[in-house]
């Protein structure tokens, strides 16, 4: 998906191609929803984790101090 945001009609036929048809008054606010998510999640990948382990690597109960 491009950077653009969602518009109501798309997240409509997102929705029918997952099978969910969406109930025409839901188009709005499903939008709006994925479109807040998107924006949540690119300042997310824009965080720096160079140096943090994965979480498999984590271990409870051993932490440094």
């Amino acid at each position: 998906m491009s950077s653009a945001e969602l518009t109501p009609p798309e997240a409509a036929r997102w929705a029918a191609r997952a099978g969910l048809p969406l109930p025409e008054d839901r188009h709005l606010a499903v939008a709006a929803t994925a479109n807040h998510i998107h924006a949540v999640v690119a300042v997310l990948r824009e965080l720096d984790f160079g140096d943090t382990p994965p979480a498999a690597a984590y271990r409870a109960g051993e932490e440094k101090r």
